[in-house]
């Protein structure tokens, strides 16, 4: 069966000899997967899920008991007062913009404490020109860069203790930057740092990629509000678009009046048949979950047997999904994307270029064969071409998928 899919005797060997070093590190993760399971178990239960829930508005939605439910539940999930769950939203990208809209006037500041924020951002707040942007509306933007990974605590207190910022940012994931991806644990510490000088400003966590990797979410230690893409994580790979923000209600409320219009807010929106597919993929969210993390685990560790350069390490404390892999080269770089392209169920003829994707300052290779166009929880790879020519690599909706993904993309490096 390794033959017809191109894959080498020697990579098969490797990747036995692989998967039984990793055996103790799968079942912790299993573990947490179980744990997570219960977590929403016990949510669908509560809001007493039945098949009407199913049921489907169109216009202006009102009454939708569904897509209350819903937001119900992930609000009990993700330990929040409310959420904001809809298809509306295109991307966490838009949930993102319409959060910062919602919280930010013209004169207010804006900080974000884990450096520059991910790529499709930049024309949001205004570091590229854009008409549309908040600086453009008059926001302020300031950053301060992460030391080694790990937050400037001391630069963070002094800045916040003017009390002139009014929302604080904070990226989960890496993004396109060479950084780790932030601990829980250590969000939790950045925030209690700025509440013993600071108990005014709003602080958001772009929480996409993280979910259900670790036993706590950013709200659990003090984040006022949390985003992330229903195409990642908590979609399960079921949820066909969507986004959701959770987080304290009177903020829910103002990114809803932004979504929407003022006095309308959460009481509109139709779901047009997708709430079934939307808790169908938080149900299998925890599992799914726990397949892209064994799936970048054995990537992670068969590249480095392999002589490349992976972050994180085999065997680090994970804070998200991706897995990145350094290959100092860029036509390894496009080969190992496109070996993910011909490892994946959808378009595995098709072969990935770089190109100038929007919202990107670099060209970008993107792979992603998936049943949902740009999900990054089905088995995807993604690479800006700029040295030192890192991939990223994340997803996998059965770890078996994304092992064969990974193993073909392997062999088209070789």
């Amino acid at each position: 069966m390794y033959e017809k899919f191109k894959i080498s005797e020697s990579i098969e060997k490797l990747s036995l000899e692989v998967e039984e070093e990793l055996t103790d590190i799968f079942k912790n993760i299993n573990k947490q997967c179980e744990i997570n399971s219960m977590n929403v178990l016990n949510a669908f239960q509560e809001y007493n899920v039945s098949e009407m829930h199913f049921g489907s508005t169109t216009g202006y939605g009102y009454g939708d008991i569904g897509r209350d439910t819903i937001e119900n539940i992930f609000a009990r999930v993700l330990k929040a007062e409310d959420a904001l769950v809809r298809n509306q939203f295109i991307s966490g990208t838009h949930a993102l913009t319409v959060t910062l809209f919602a919280m930010l006037r013209p004169g207010d500041t804006l900080l974000s404490i884990s450096g520059k924020p991910y790529d499709t951002l930049d024309e949001v707040i205004g570091l590229v020109e854009n008409k549309s942007s908040l600086k453009a509306h008059n926001v302020n933007y300031e950053q301060i860069d992460l030391i080694d990974s790990n937050f400037n605590i001391d630069a963070i207190k002094q800045r916040v203790s003017k009390n002139d910022i009014k929302l604080i940012t904070i990226q989960r994931s890496r993004g396109y930057a060479l950084r780790k991806s932030l601990q829980v644990e250590d969000i939790g510490k950045a925030i209690e740092t700025i509440r013993e000088v600071n108990n005014t400003a709003i602080i958001m966590v772009d929480n996409c990629y993280g979910e259900f990797v670790q036993d706590k979410e950013p709200l659990e230690v003090g984040a006022d509000l949390i985003v992330g893409s229903l195409i990642k994580n908590l979609g399960g790979g079921i949820a066909p678009n969507g986004a959701y923000v959770a987080g304290k209600k009177d903020l829910i409320e103002l990114v809803a009046e932004r979504l929407t219009a003022p006095g309308l807010g959460k009481e509109v929106g139709p779901t047009l048949g997708i709430n079934k597919n939307i808790l169908q993929g938080l149900f299998m969210a925890p599992s799914v979950v726990a397949s892209s993390l064994k799936t970048a685990i054995f990537a992670s560790r068969m590249l480095e047997k392999l002589g490349y350069k992976p972050e994180p390490l085999y065997n680090e404390k994970r804070a998200d999904i991706v897995q990145t892999i350094e290959f100092g080269d860029k036509e390894k770089l496009i080969k190992f994307c496109q070996g993910i392209q011909m490892g994946s169920p959808v378009d595995s003829n098709s072969i990935p270029e770089p190109w100038d994707m929007p919202g990107y300052t670099d060209q970008v290779i993107m792979a992603a064969g998936a049943f949902t166009a740009g999900s990054s929880i089905e088995l995807s790879c993604d690479a800006p071409i700029r040295p030192p020519y890192v991939a990223f690599l994340q997803g996998g909706l059965t770890y078996e998928y994304g092992k064969l993904g990974v193993l073909r993309a392997i062999q088209n490096i070789l």
